[in-house]
């Protein structure tokens, strides 16, 4: 289906409002997650407000398409997307981290709408989804099922146990998102625990691969697009991000990954954004 340039002026514009939002909820909270919560928001925006058939008003739609994030520590980019979206009260997204919050520093479902699972334990998101999408074509269902890991996740075992069982029973109506923004907590992926040639591994477990960047909605709405045609096996979709997107002085470096801003690198953070407005654009085609 085409797209027109409204639309993905739209998208980008959103993409960054929710930039704007994960750094407010940050600073509030003293404590989270900024490079991949910033580095996906490109991705958040195209799922949530393009791609999947979802209804903010009727969270429990049975028909709805599902998504879950295994790696869930960048929750405040979920969290900033479905109360853009209508699924709960935008202020709430200042009590992140707060005793009695909604949002916690990790999705609890049952509390918040829009929320599939819960998250915590790196690699478990993707067995849930794994376990649902089963479920669905069980079901006869013809909704999608789509899940996120990150690529210092895929250290895990349990990871690549998911994908052989996904592969193997040609999950179709599974999606995976790799964000591959190349760092961990411990540092550089290639130099912590190497993945490459990743994309041929993720082949050898019959996965159709659409290997794109991560910050060009035009380009993922494309590879969405392609992933929904295909029908003999699951697809991959292996977007290459940058850590940090969107505030200089945080971008390529892993000490953002698990760090929030203070108040001055708030303030900095926002109006680098606040200039970019929707014209964020990729260096990876």
């Amino acid at each position: 289906m085409g797209v027109t340039d409204e639309q993905i002026n739209y998208l980008e514009d959103m993409a960054n409002h929710i930039r704007e939002d994960v750094i407010k909820m940050l600073v509030e909270a003293g404590s989270g997650h900024s490079a991949g919560a910033l580095g996906t928001a490109d991705i958040f925006a195209t799922l949530y407000f393009h791609v999947m058939k979802h209804d903010p008003k009727n969270p429990d739609w049975e028909e709805r398409d599902r998504f879950v994030l295994s790696n869930a520590h960048i929750c405040p980019v979920l969290y900033a997307t479905l109360a853009e979206a209508g699924y709960f009260p935008k202020e709430e997204i200042m009590t992140l981290r707060k005793l009695g919050s909604r949002l916690q520093g990790h999705p609890h479902r049952g509390t918040l709408p829009g929320l599939e699972a819960s998250g915590g334990p790196l690699a478990q998101g993707i067995s849930i989804a794994a376990g649902m999408a089963v479920a669905g074509k069980m079901d006869g269902k013809r909704s999608k099922l789509y899940c996120m890991v990150g690529d210092g996740e895929m250290n895990e075992g349990q990871i690549w146990e998911a994908l052989m069982f996904i592969g193997k029973n040609r999950l179709h109506n599974f999606t995976l998102i790799i964000d591959r923004n190349n760092i961990q907590i411990d540092g550089f992926t290639e130099e912590v625990m190497p993945l490459e040639p990743l994309k041929d591994k993720l082949e050898s477990f019959n996965f159709h691969v659409i290997d794109t960047g991560g910050h060009n909605i035009r380009t993922l709405i494309e590879a969405f697009e392609e992933a929904e045609a295909i029908f003999e096996k699951p697809t991959v979709l292996l977007t290459h991000t940058i850590p940090g997107k969107g505030v200089d002085f945080m971008e390529f470096k892993p000490e953002w990954h698990g760090k929030p801003p203070n108040k001055e690198e708030a303030r900095k953070a926002l109006a680098e954004l606040r200039s970019l407005g929707g014209k964020i654009t990729c260096e990876h085609e």
